[in-house]
């Protein structure tokens, strides 16, 4: 199953650390954002990726170029030019690098992949990391027969609302700010036909799509509980460096 990744926002609310990169490629530990994700992805047995590219795209594509030499040692003939790696690199994760287009929206960065899915999808955001069991996510979603399932979250912080009636998502309301209710923490499993609910370039996937997949009763909602946290502030950003270096990152669930 393919793992599609939004990394194409401006990331305007962290301009300090996104000036000059884009948000997946903030650094937790040494590493960026996106690498974090991935890695809880494939640790779970999902490692095959479409990245949805827009702004400074052109620095992860770089970096997974150079992945191979980042992450090992290595040594170099300056006559020959021949590099020869000293480390192996666990990874074998297959990554395709997609521009959907500097302005688009979420919805419209989704749409414009469509040529590259066959089947269902795990979706996500590249600015969040959290500890959610993708097996479970993908039994709950295959379970219920919808043609999407979101992942469900309390948050400390205020977001957009989902209403929901047992496990199906009544209402689908963006950044309403209320508290103490579930939220859109991402992490979706989406069938193929989602793409008819999304008209083009200027779609956002949290609007109308997911609206309408929630009046027709198409879209249900797995609770997750656990940890869970996107990286929207300069605050946040800090509080998962400090896990991370502390040793307490509860969305390292790999060896």
């Amino acid at each position: 199953m393919k793992v599609v990744i939004l990394a194409g926002g401006y990331g305007t609310r962290l301009s300090e650390e996104t000036e000059s990169l884009p948000k997946p490629m903030i650094e937790i530990g040494g590493r960026p954002l996106l690498w974090h994700l991935m890695k809880s992805f494939a640790s779970q047995g999902f490692d095959d990726f479409i990245i949805a590219l827009g702004y400074k795209g052109e620095s992860i594509k770089r970096y997974f170029l150079h992945y191979p030499q980042l992450e090992s040692d290595f040594r170099i003939d300056m006559g020959t030019g021949t590099i020869t790696s000293r480390t192996h690199i666990n990874e074998t994760w297959k990554v395709s690098l997609i521009d959907t287009g500097r302005n688009s929206m979420t919805g419209g960065r989704l749409k414009r992949l469509q040529d590259q899915i066959d089947g269902p999808i795990l979706f996500t955001y590249g600015d969040g990391l959290a500890n959610v069991d993708l097996k479970r996510l993908l039994e709950f979603h295959q379970a219920h027969g919808k043609l999407a399932t979101v992942t469900a979250v309390r948050p400390n912080q205020r977001f957009g609302v989902l209403n929901l009636d047992g496990d199906n998502v009544s209402s689908f309301n963006e950044k309403v700010g209320v508290t103490d209710s579930y939220i859109n923490g991402g992490f979706f499993v989406l069938e193929p036909e989602v793409f008819d609910y999304i008209d083009g370039d200027t779609t956002s996937w949290e609007q109308e799509p997911c609206q309408r997949l929630a009046d027709e009763g198409q879209l249900v909602a797995y609770r997750h509980d656990s940890y869970w946290q996107c990286v929207d502030t300069l605050h946040e950003l800090r509080h998962l460096r400090e896990l991370w270096n502390n040793g307490n990152a509860p969305w390292k669930i790999w060896d």
